[in-house]
């Protein structure tokens, strides 16, 4: 054989090496299994290198040929892995994967949901997270109510103030929990940090308003109060939350009672129209069917119509409203007015059932 023959040869052996090799590297960084969409949860510890997310990616099955995974790892140079909780599967590719990690990529990111509802008392809110949580609503309720741990948010949040820690405050945090749907990532979550959730969330939507409500006529913390008032009463459009505000705010002025029932729900954890007379009696000091001027803190958490509802208070004479069965408000300036509306839109036993 001549040698151009030979060096022909070697050329093509090496061109055909080379390929080979390419193809290994490609198909080495390919899925698993491009059919398998099962779930599989990997939870990368912070500082971790590639190499060693390699080889916990390679124990839960997620990697095609470990070797070309790290030679790929050195060429691409992943240089911002997160610490986090993945949710992964056997379909992705290697790159995909570690995309996925190098990015945080909140799609794959281990989430659990957990909803404030608009108008949930502090501890319907305590059910719901303890729902998606290992801990228990009694302890989630200790936490927030714990002086220490309530101090600790006072030095941190502008909006928290010595108020919340009145003698007469059922909860201190109740009404500063802002309602939303959050995720928690955190593989062990702590109670503290899904607090600060929602009060990052209420410190967002405050601060955009702060000029605001510091021209008001009440403190943040009566503020609030009178808002989470407006959200159990009626906040259903934004006309009938800034109407409702604006008779609150005219009993106010006048040093009346604010005549409404559903602080006396929040007295009896519960959520009824027809309150029975004793209740209604109620020697707290959370009754305003009894207590003149404002009571002592919020009773429900906070949406932003009714926010800005009381920001935005209608200018009106009326001092009454009553909600009929099927959510209409009606407004009076006179208890005259009032009774006849209340006497033209009556609830019945069907509509108490409802």
């Amino acid at each position: 054989m001549s040698k151009a023959k030979i060096l022909i040869l070697i050329l093509l052996i090496i061109v055909l090496g080379v390929a080979a090799a390419v193809f290994a590297y490609f198909n080495g960084l390919k899925a698993v299994d491009p059919n398998d969409k099962n779930e599989i949860t990997v939870t990368v510890i912070d500082g971790s290198g590639a190499n060693a997310i390699i080889e916990q990616l390679d124990e839960a099955g997620l990697v095609k040929d470990p070797l070309f995974a790290k030679v790929n790892a050195r060429l691409t140079g992943y240089d911002s892995l997160q610490a986090n909780t993945y949710v992964l599967n056997r379909s992705m590719s290697f790159p995909e994967i570690m995309n996925v990690i190098n990015t945080g990529d909140f799609k794959y990111i281990s989430k659990t949901a957990f909803r404030i509802a608009e108008g949930a008392r502090l501890t319907q809110s305590a059910e719901a997270l303890s729902d998606v949580t290992q801990y228990s609503s009694e302890e989630i309720m200790a936490k927030w109510d714990s002086k220490d741990f309530v101090q600790e948010l006072i030095d941190e949040y502008w909006f928290l103030t010595k108020d919340i820690l009145g003698e007469d405050v059922m909860h201190p945090l109740e009404g500063y929990l802002f309602p939303d749907t959050y995720y928690i990532t955190e593989e062990d979550p702590s109670i503290e940090s899904i607090t600060k959730l929602a009060l990052d969330e209420m410190d967002e939507v405050l601060t955009a308003r702060k000029a605001e409500i510091e021209k008001s006529d009440y403190s943040i913390h009566q503020f609030l109060t009178l808002a989470s008032i407006v959200t159990k009463e009626g906040c259903a459009t934004e006309e009938d939350a800034a109407h409702i505000a604006g008779v609150f705010s005219n009993r106010l002025e006048k040093e009346m009672s604010l005549g409404s029932d559903v602080t006396v729900c929040y007295i009896f954890d519960e959520d009824r129209v027809d309150l029975k007379q004793s209740q209604l009696e109620s020697d707290s000091p959370y009754n305003a069917r009894k207590v003149s001027g404002m009571i002592p803190g919020p009773i429900c958490s906070v949406p932003v119509i009714a926010i800005d509802g009381v920001l935005n208070a209608t200018d009106t004479e009326d001092l009454f409203f009553y909600a009929g069965p099927d959510g209409t408000i009606y407004y009076a300036k006179t208890n005259e007015e009032h009774l006849k509306n209340v006497n033209a839109h009556p609830w019945t036993e069907e509509d108490l059932n409802q």
